[in-house]
């Protein structure tokens, strides 16, 4: 089992968390990820402490209210293959959120340092960029909930909807080295979901000198965490794939570098 991958439970552990990635879990500074799934009328209450946090209603419909603001009844997808863009709520750091589920709701919890520069507030789907990046089999779409452009201290979140038989994250690219202008470092997981659900996904995570190397295997619900080195996705035929994404750093830009191996693919 490679120590990339972070296996849901089974069964949701206390407050319905079915998976968690901590800093220190992780090994690294920045990104906390957790989903959990709530049963209709449950409560969640957390103070987000020293982290921003971008809650994403992956399905289901909730209400949510931080310290000076609520918002009621929202949601507006039921499966996240219906590929129409979430309702997010972003909350600062020294704050704290409730989520209440209206019916079963399954919910992203995305975290990194935060420094209390921006309130609490709603990211409807209108407001959430929505691309095609690529053609032909590396064409694949894109809901940028919470990009460099938007309002936050460190998080990066963006969902990624990968066709079968495509690829994504490609060609494979990395943001590994504090080097700006030219590359940003970056740490990230992945959160996947398959379609059908019995399928698979296939991630590369590898450096120019392959002291890591790993090709895995990701199951529905898994987490990849990536922290460094270029990071590719693929989608077998028959299985369509999801991945939402979090990424923070030093310096809240996403700047990459491709592998010179596949550059020539850009061409």
């Amino acid at each position: 089992m490679s120590h990339l991958i972070v296996k849901p439970s089974k069964q949701s552990h206390h407050e319905g968390s079915l998976l968690t990635v901590t800093p220190q879990s992780a090994g690294w500074t920045y990104v906390g990820f957790e989903t959990l799934k709530l049963q209709a009328g449950a409560k969640l209450r957390r103070d987000t402490l020293e982290q921003e946090v971008c809650l994403v209603l992956l399905s289901g419909k909730a209400n949510v209210a931080t310290n000076k603001e609520a918002w009621n009844e929202i949601g507006n997808r039921m499966n996240v293959f219906e590929k129409i863009p979430p309702f997010s709520v972003y909350v600062s750091n020294d704050d704290f959120y409730v989520v209440e589920a209206l019916t079963e709701l399954e919910l992203a919890v995305c975290s990194a340092p935060g420094k209390g520069t921006y309130p609490a507030r709603l990211i409807t789907p209108e407001q959430v960029g929505v691309e095609v990046r690529g053609q032909g089999n590396v064409e694949r779409l894109i809901h940028n909930i919470l990009p460099e452009g938007e309002a936050a201290d460190s998080l990066l979140v963006v969902e990624v909807y990968t066709p079968q038989g495509h690829w994504s994250s490609y060609p494979p690219h990395k943001h590994d080295q504090d080097a700006l202008p030219d590359e940003s470092l970056l740490e990230e997981t992945y959160y996947f979901r398959v379609q059908p659900e019995q399928g698979f996904a296939i991630q590369r995570v590898y450096t120019d000198d392959r002291s890591l190397d790993e090709t895995l295997a990701v199951q529905d619900g898994e987490v990849v965490m990536v922290p460094r080195g270029y990071h590719p996705v693929s989608a077998p035929p028959g299985y369509d794939v999801y991945y939402l994404n979090v990424m923070a750093g030093p310096t809240r830009t996403w700047k990459f570098r491709n592998d010179p191996d596949h550059a020539w693919l850009m061409k």
